[in-house]
């Protein structure tokens, strides 16, 4: 369970840098007693560069290096220092893997881009049992939400090992079979972390229905809201993007697919606008690539166009991204995932089947890097190592301008 430790190690906005402030204090070191060594804005530019394994460590040299390690302005400074690493040092791939049990393994993210092996590595999470299935719901700011069986629901930071159990969402869910899909998000507008969970099955009454809760982690608790009743989302898992989630759905006699929002800060449903295809005959899937919304377009057993929104909110700014082909040796053909991560040089890292694949467009080439300690996983996702912590603080809560511009 999360604990404590500083009541400024909190959940502030952390999608964006904070500003930049000119102090003469100085960090003092136990040898140098109260004589400043450095200005504090260098040791926090310094630390901000490091992986979270050691500052945990240098937490321990003093007060006050603890002091500047725990809070707001430090845990904002080296969240957005990670996200702007283009070498991608400090994200990990977290997937769910079948066999021989079900369990969630991580693995560098960087090395799948540009190592011909990388490491794959086990998971200490909550409620880890070869009986339990285990699913990553969504990842933010270094924060996962994980589902246990299907309906124990955890809030966890991988990186310091600290985790929160949600409360029940419905306590229905204990009894018979229900089908659940959720979204993750942070609520920049209240300062928040929020999971949307949508519950269908069958009540006690014996009649079909479903209800949809939003649980807010400010508030520890869920609240039933009235949203959807024009047709339920499709996919499993929301995608968050500059403060909603998004999923894909079908409607209408002939199942026109549309995207589907939901504001965490508003908790209105909206819909986005779709690319100006040019072709048919695809399926569509909806997926995020670097902080933006994504569509592939698969044609099946030709190629899948990646389509990126770069201004949210703007039809205009749809771009087509890439047209990765079929690779023409493999008998499968299909389908790939929506893409995980684009790398510095453009390359593509997907999901095809149960392995990953990275496309080089300049080339037209694949590249299918090897992964020990890894077998058959189901999903796959990208999260960056963070100091973020799952306990609310007692301040004043600040609302930040929304950024909608992502590069």
């Amino acid at each position: 369970m999360e604990t404590r430790e500083n009541s400024e190690s909190s959940i502030y906005d952390h999608n964006h840098p904070p500003r930049t402030t000119k102090t003469r204090r100085g960090i003092h070191t136990p040898e140098a007693g109260s004589i400043p060594i450095f200005p504090e804005e260098i040791i926090v530019e310094i630390l901000s560069r490091l992986p979270v394994r050691c500052l945990l460590k240098f937490r321990c040299v003093s007060k006050s290096w603890r002091s500047v390690i725990s809070s707001n302005h430090f845990i904002r400074a080296h969240l957005a220092v990670s996200r702007k690493d283009t070498n991608f040092a400090r994200h990990r791939i977290i997937s769910t893997v079948l066999l021989p049990c079900y369990s969630l393994k991580q693995c560098s993210l960087n090395s799948l881009l540009s190592e011909p092996v990388a490491d794959a590595a086990d998971f200490d999470y909550p409620m880890k049992n070869p009986n339990n299935s285990v699913r990553a719901v969504g990842c933010c700011n270094g924060l996962v939400c994980i589902a246990i069986n299907g309906k124990h629901i955890f809030l966890w930071n991988p990186s310091t090992r600290k985790h929160k159990k949600l409360p029940d969402a419905d306590e229905r869910m204990t009894r018979g079979l229900f089908i659940t899909k959720y979204g993750f998000g942070f609520d920049e507008c209240n300062d928040d972390y929020k999971v949307l969970g949508i519950f269908s099955g069958f009540c006690t009454a014996g009649r079909y229905e479903t209800r949809v809760k939003v649980y807010s982690l400010r508030a520890n608790s869920w609240k039933r809201i009235d949203v959807f009743k024009d047709g339920l989302p499709f996919d499993d898992t929301g995608k968050f993007v500059s403060g909603k989630l998004h999923w894909g759905r079908r409607v209408g006699f002939n199942s026109r697919w549309e995207i589907v929002s939901f504001d965490l800060g508003s908790e209105v449903c909206g819909k986005v606008e779709q690319p100006g295809y040019i072709e048919g005959g695809f399926s569509p899937s909806l997926g995020v690539l670097g902080g933006c919304l994504c569509v592939l377009c698969d044609f099946p057993k030709t190629s899948v166009d990646v389509w990126i929104l770069r201004e949210y909110g703007k039809r205009d700014s749809w771009d087509k991204l890439v047209t990765v082909p079929y690779d023409l040796g493999d008998p499968w053909k299909g389908p790939y995932s929506t893409p995980l991560c684009r790398g510095a040089k453009g390359e593509i890292l997907l999901v095809y089947g149960s392995s990953f694949i990275v496309y080089d467009p300049k080339d037209n080439a694949f590249h299918r890097p090897k992964i020990t300690n890894f077998d058959t996983f189901l999903e796959a996702d990208v999260y960056v190592e963070s100091l973020v912590s799952l306990v609310p603080d007692a301040a004043p809560r600040f609302k930040t301008r929304r950024n909608t511009r992502h590069q």
